[in-house]
């Protein structure tokens, strides 16, 4: 682990950016009733009861040095499409960077 936490220390080279991946799913809804919008002094208000519209997955790719994020949405989350995420990264992303792997888990 300290290895890892050494990898966070060095100082930026564009050569070699240090990308962080997360991936997570989430549930889609929509609401099932109207909200009734905000009027001065209330609150918008939202009827807790919703409607399920299936789930989708979503990748982060983030380069804390550099300031930048990039976020993709997919409608699995299956090898492929991890794969596929990791093809972008190296493919298009970061074409011309010399790039090293440490997975945390």
């Amino acid at each position: 682990m300290e290895d890892v936490l050494e990898v966070y220390h060095r100082p930026y080279d564009p050569n070699r950016p240090q990308i962080c991946l997360d991936e997570t799913s989430k549930q889609l809804v929509a609401e099932s009733r109207p909200s009734i919008p905000m009027h001065p002094d209330q609150c918008k208000r939202v009827d807790p009861e919703y409607r399920r519209c299936g789930v989708t997955s979503v990748f982060m790719l983030s380069e804390p040095l550099a300031g930048k994020r990039h976020v993709r949405i997919r409608s699995r989350r299956t090898k492929i499409d991890f794969a596929e995420v990791i093809r972008e990264c190296c493919d298009e992303l970061y074409p011309d960077a010399e790039l090293y792997w440490y997975w945390i888990t």
